[in-house]
This record gives structure tokens, sequence and C-alpha cells, in this order.
């Protein structure tokens, strides 16, 4: 390889990437950005260079839709080789469309993923697939599609590295955006925001530049979006002050009065049981445990209750359900229903809206994550919002608001909701 300097061609916020990679911290980068953070210049520099330094390393890149490979990361992969001087080592080829590294005959090769069930293992003429980089991860249709093929071509060799690259779609309800939030835990993946401000700017030229200066002038959260990466919301998210981290043990062990609500599970809904703690000084809540399953049995639904709330402490559930209140009072649990009213359940929401900060634990309780984060006032047949709540894809906030509702009660009255959001 000719003498290049990575840094000039590496921005300097992947420095840290770039060492990662170097030293196999992990197997799964996922990278996002907004218009011109130069993260898929980044990856392609990085497998070329990862290829011509490991003879056994080949590459698969992939996009949803086929068609769009060749206008796209093959364009981007053999932009990287002409940026490291080294196109007298390759050998391109469209049909089928492929690019070779002579001195080995290591290969990309380059799938569209239209049907992930068929994207098929590539066999390479020797090493296994190193490298593996989904472009434009959020066109794929979920994270079970990508599970697919990875469970495909992940396998024959030490060190792999799967690359996700992608723009943050607006909502927080893509699927996208509440993956990486789950994404975040794992040990062997990095998580990593990049935006065009670090770049330098004769990489970007004055015209890109002025029409970001011109947008965030005159639509800021356009810009927010489309040039730094952030999830700014369609207006339609209910929950704007839910933050996913970590609560640990000794945080826990910290919380006095213990918050538990309970939704019942019907047919296809599941069963929802929550414990939170509510720091009213700070107007905070902590959700930090849950049980979330379909099908459960009362006396099943009431041991695995019991396993978590130790000390038999007061449930709150929904009193919708008397006859079935009265069979888990029955089995040991002590258990009250909630006190539903006109508008309880706008007041509810209103109620958990108006808090400073919802702290929910993605790894104990992934399934109040993705119904506080995701949950969103529909739309109706004119794209106008609806004025109520959906009642689907609620369990945890039905479960969180029954163990509040004491809190709710001595601090506002109920009101009547009214529509209009």
């Amino acid at each position: 390889m000719m003498e290049v300097k990575l840094t000039s061609l590496i921005a300097p916020l992947f420095y840290e990437v770039h060492h990662a990679i170097k030293k196999n911290k992990y197997s799964h980068y996922w990278l996002k950005g907004g218009r011109g953070s130069t993260k898929s210049s980044f990856v392609s520099i990085e497998i070329i260079k990862g290829m011509m330094e490991d003879p056994d390393a080949n590459a698969v890149i992939l996009r949803k839709v086929k068609e769009t490979l060749r206008e796209s990361v093959y364009e981007q992969m053999l932009w990287a080789i002409d940026k490291l001087r080294v196109a007298h080592l390759w050998h391109e080829s469209l049909n089928p469309l492929s690019i070779t590294y002579k001195p080995t005959g290591q290969k990309i090769v380059f799938k569209g993923a239209d049907k992930p069930k068929k994207v098929k293992s590539s066999k390479f003429r020797r090493g296994y697939a190193k490298f593996i980089w989904y472009e434009e991860t959020d066109e794929f249709f979920g994270m079970s599609d990508i599970r697919t093929i990875n469970q495909t071509l992940v396998r024959g060799g030490p060190d792999i590295q799967v690359f996700y690259t992608y723009n943050p779609p607006q909502s927080q309800n893509n699927w996208v955006n509440s993956e990486v939030e789950q994404q975040k835990l794992r040990k062997d993946t990095l998580v990593h925001s990049s935006d065009y401000r670090t770049v330098p700017k004769e990489w970007l030229g004055k015209q890109f530049l002025a029409d970001a200066e011109h947008l965030k002038k005159t639509n800021y959260k356009k810009y927010e979006h489309e040039y730094l990466g952030v999830v700014t919301g369609t207006g339609a998210e209910v929950f704007t002050n839910v933050t996913q981290r970590r609560i640990i043990n000794e945080e826990i062990a910290r919380f006095d009065k213990i918050k538990r609500g309970l939704d019942f599970g019907f047919a296809a809904d599941p069963l929802h049981y929550t414990e939170n703690y509510y720091d009213k000084s700070r107007g905070r809540l902590f959700i930090f445990s849950e049980i979330h399953q379909t099908g459960l049995k009362n006396k099943d639904a009431v041991k695995k209750i019991k396993k978590i709330n130790k000390l038999n402490g007061w449930i709150t559930a929904d009193s919708a359900e008397p006859r079935t209140i009265s069979e888990f009072r029955d089995l040991g649990l002590r258990i009250n229903p909630a006190k539903k009213g006109p508008g309880s359940v706008e007041h509810g929401i209103k109620w958990l809206q108006d808090l400073n900060e919802i702290i929910i634990d993605p790894e104990r309780c992934p399934n109040t994550a993705r119904e506080f984060s995701t949950y969103e006032i529909e739309k109706d047949s004119n794209g106008n919002l609806k004025g109520t709540y959906p009642d689907k894809n609620n369990h945890s906030i039905d479960a969180t608001r029954y163990s509040l509702e004491d809190e709710m009660r001595g601090k506002t009255k109920v009101k009547v909701f009214k529509g209009g959001l």
C-alpha cells in the first residue's frame, strides 16, 4: 500500500472507532449520523485497509434493495480504493458485482436483501467474511431481517466485524432507533454518533456548508434531524421525557417506597407487572422491574410476581378484572383495584408527561422501554393527529398509571379529556 496518511481520509470523530477496529475491540459497530458525517466513507476505508492487512479477510456489503448497490456502496468502495492509491491492486466486476484483491483473490461481494431468508452465505477462494456492512440500515424491515442474514454470514473465522450505517429516522418509533438503545447494552457493540461539524470543511465544500447553514436558520428542527442526525420526533410522540439507561443495584437499594402496578392480560394481550420508584422532589420516575408475558395462568403469574415482590408489597391492578383480582388475593398477593373514573386515562398520561424525567432500565425492562419510547398519537385519514390516546401497545403504561394513582390524586384534580393534544 502506498504511503497515505489516514488523517487525510478519516474525520477526527472517527479516530477512536478506527483504533477500536484495529484492536478488534468490538464485533458490532452501529454508526449513526447526519448528512456529511462521512460514516460511509470511513467504513469503506476500514474495509479496504483491513482486507489488505489480513489475507483471510473478505467482505459482504448489503443494501435492502439490490438495484441500489451499484450506484451507492459499489462506487463507495471504488472511491476508497482510489483514495488509498491502490487501484492497481484491485479488479472490479459489474457482473457479478464484486471487487477482487489481485494478489490473493480476496473478494468484496455485494448483496441485496429484498428477501433476507434467501441471502446465501458466500464461498470465498480463501478465508471468510470478516467484514459485513449494512448500509442504510434503517431501510431493512427490522432486526429480525438482520439476525437472519447474520446467522448465515457470521461464521467461519475470528474477529468478525459487522458495520451498520444509517441516518437516524425522525421518529423514535422507527425500529432502528429503538433497537440501537438495546444494542448499547451489549459488551461486544459500539454505538457511535457523528455529524458534519467535525469534518474538515474542504472535504464538504462551500455549497454543502451553505445549505446546512440556511436550513439551520430557517428550520432548526429539520436541520437537527438531517444534518446532526438527531431523532427529533414527528410531533406525535406522547412521552418526550424518557431516558433509557442502566439503573444499578445500588440505586435500587436506596429507593424507599416502591410502587407496583398490574395490567391483566387478555387473549393475545400480555399481562404486565411493573415496579418503580417516584422521586417526588425531583419529578423523576425510575422504572426498574417488569413481567411482560402472554398466556400466563393466574397461579403462574402470581408465582412470578412473588419472586420479584418478595415482601408482598401492595399492588394496584386494573379494576376492570374484579374476579381476577379476587383470585390473585386468594393466591396470596396483597392487591387493590385501581380507582378509575372519567378522564383517568388522559389524566394519568398527562401526569406522566409532566414529569421531568422517566428513567427506564432497558435491560431489566425492555418492553417498558419499547412501549414508552414508541407510544404515539395516531393520525386520521387527513393526516391530522387524533384527539385520543391509542389503546394498544400500552400495557406497561397502564400498569405504571395504576401504580402511581395515589401520587396522581394527591397532585392534581382529575379533569375530563376534551380532545386536542
